[in-house]
């Protein structure tokens, strides 16, 4: 089954509009004032970054050019690391402190 080539850009348009609507709580928490709350912020933000960097550029890779797959694998590292972050930061809270 062949997929025509417009809906494929009414998807990537859609997956945009969607990321872009995940960032709006994100950047309403970054203007607080708690510096822990900013730093998860951030951490939300670039998480953001890469979903929409590893969702665009799979679509992109795939629909019109391969040469666009490597944001697949840019997306894929900084999420890497922002979930590589948020682990330490969460054992770190979890650790008893004597």
């Amino acid at each position: 089954m062949n997929i025509p080539g417009w809906s494929v850009w009414i998807v990537l348009g859609l997956a945009a509009l969607l990321q872009a609507l995940g960032l709006v709580p994100v950047i309403r928490r970054l203007r607080g004032s708690d510096s822990a709350m900013r730093f998860k912020a951030r951490l939300d933000l670039l998480d953001v970054i890469g979903s929409l960097l590893l969702f665009g550029g799979l679509l992109l890779g795939l629909v019109v050019a391969e040469s666009w797959f490597w944001l697949t694998f840019a997306g894929f590292a900084l999420m890497t690391a922002v979930y590589v972050v948020k682990g330490a930061y969460w054992l770190r809270a979890r650790r008893p402190t004597a």
